[in-house]
């Protein structure tokens, strides 16, 4: 196989600076990191080394201060804020640790969303939506507003949203933050079974008992990589 060919992200000597008040912060220092296609790979490391910083780059949310990002061969520095938005559309799928589900939409409505912005056909987007749904095992729930449900079960409405698309990756922020060690495991599974299926994922977590799900882990700190391990499936 062609490792060239088979690489989704390609990272080179990635910088990130905020200037506040005349003081630097440099959040990300020398980053080099790829990402092959089908595998999955957790961030690792204490709050405030740059782990969601590197995430909002690689789902194009926020651009480096210097060094190179290419994704799925195409350099982000290259690209215009509309084509970064379809890009973000198409090719990403987000998991947020607060769910970021809208609240005045039905959980059919949350997943649908995504594809109403690809200007999908109306019978296409329900076939999706509902597919997206049974995946987590809450299309018995596609009526429900986020507020009629348990903080899991959102979170599993979040990664329908993220996974309808059929995006090119998965970038998931914490995505147990927020949830009991039982609905935290139950996403985690989730998170297993669909990379099983083919998905490529990329998780940022500060707990070792999930990083220990992927099959390797790049810790930061102070926003460099310190250090990289391998680890085989855990599940």
């Amino acid at each position: 196989m062609n490792d060239t060919n088979n690489t989704l992200i390609h990272v080179q000597d990635l910088q990130k600076v905020f200037v506040t008040e005349e003081v630097e912060t440099h959040a990300l220092s020398g980053v080099h990191l790829d990402i092959k296609k089908g595998e999955y790979i957790a961030i690792a490391g204490p709050s405030g080394c740059g782990k969601s910083t590197l995430l909002s780059i690689l789902g194009l949310l926020d651009s480096p201060t210097d060094g190179t990002y290419v994704l799925n061969g195409t350099h982000a520095a290259e690209l215009s804020a509309s084509q970064r938005a379809r890009i973000r559309n198409r090719e990403v799928g987000f998991v947020f640790q607060s769910f970021n589900l809208i609240g005045d939409l039905t959980v059919y409505e949350n997943v649908e969303l995504p594809l109403t912005y690809q200007k999908m056909p109306k019978a296409q987007r329900k076939e999706r939506a509902h597919a997206a749904l049974e995946k987590v095992s809450m299309a018995h729930r596609m009526k429900h507003y986020p507020a009629q449900l348990s903080g899991g079960q959102q979170q599993r409405v979040a990664v329908a949203r993220a996974i309808v698309t059929d995006p090119s990756i998965l970038l998931a922020d914490e995505p147990t933050g927020n949830l009991d060690s039982a609905n935290g495991d139950i996403v985690m599974e989730m998170l297993h079974d669909l990379h099983k299926a083919g998905a490529t994922i990329c998780m940022v977590t500060h707990d070792p008992r999930y990083a220990n799900h992927a099959q390797r882990t790049v810790h930061l700190f102070d926003g460099r990589i310190i250090d990289e391990k391998e680890a085989g499936d855990t599940l």
